[in-house]
């Protein structure tokens, strides 16, 4: 396990779970958070074979995963250092977005303005019962800050999305799985175990396909059908070149179970 002052990194295998450690004020987020957990996910990234990071999962120690920004730090803020705080976030959240593994939001608690952004940020989302999510920030006289405004249209739709954002009505667990914007809802007591199994299930699959179809749906997102469909086809034909797919495709017609190197 790494550790710093506000952030852990248990590892298992080619699993990781990243704990952020702030739980006296409810993990919320500032400028030291957001560099910490910038550090730890560009280490996982960085991680060289045979220990590569195939998954991860992210979540909150105690009570919440993060119940927002730490307002204490935040109204004192001029324009100039919002910016940057508000560039500190996006860095991260697009670290996890674009990070070649899919990463897990563990939503064990409140996920609120710079929590739930942060949330979104990764793959998907699994909450426990009792868990709370939205973007509250109009409740302070500004909006979201670390890309709030456009990952939450892009996951449960723009009518959806502006008038979570317009009113900053929280949402339940619940709530959100009926929305699409979590996956899956579990007992508060297995929810790290359950999303933890989901992880070493989709680590235990081809790293060079399951990286490759987190790039073509993130660059999906932004562009037309045919094009997408582009990034497709160019995906699956250079994975072709790959020992993975040789592993698979032999194991599978064997009736064996494959072992992949990620090469």
């Amino acid at each position: 396990m790494s550790t710093t002052s506000l952030v852990t990194v248990e590892r298992d295998g080619h699993l990781a779970i990243v704990t952020i450690q702030r739980p006296d004020k409810l993990n919320a987020l500032n400028p030291t958070v957001l560099r910490e957990l910038t550090q730890a996910f560009q280490a996982l990234i960085d991680a060289p074979a045979p220990s590569e990071v195939r998954a991860a999962v992210l979540t909150g120690a105690g009570r919440a995963f993060v119940a927002g920004a730490d307002i204490a730090e935040m109204a004192a803020m001029n324009s100039v250092e919002a910016r940057r705080f508000a560039e500190l976030g996006h860095r991260l959240c697009a670290l996890i977005e674009d990070a070649p593994f899919p990463v897990i939001a563990a939503v064990n608690g409140a996920a609120l303005g710079g929590g739930c952004e942060l949330a979104l940020a990764c793959d998907f989302i699994h909450a426990a019962e009792g868990a709370k999510l939205g973007q509250p920030e109009v409740n302070l006289g500004v909006i979201p800050g670390f890309g709030g405004t456009q990952r939450l249209t892009r996951r449960i739709g723009p009518g959806r999305a502006r008038e979570l954002i317009y009113t900053g009505d929280m949402i339940t667990a619940e709530q959100a799985h009926a929305l699409g914007l979590v996956n899956a809802v579990h007992p508060a007591a297995d929810l790290l175990s359950r999303v933890r199994d989901i992880a070493l299930k989709i680590a235990s699959r081809g790293p060079l396909a399951v990286a490759a179809a987190k790039r073509v749906i993130l660059r999906g997102e932004g562009t037309d059908l045919v094009s997408a469909n582009e990034l497709e086809a160019q995906a699956f034909a250079t994975l072709f070149g790959s020992e993975d797919q040789k592993a698979g495709m032999k194991a599978f017609l064997e009736k064996g179970k494959a072992t992949f190197t990620g090469k």
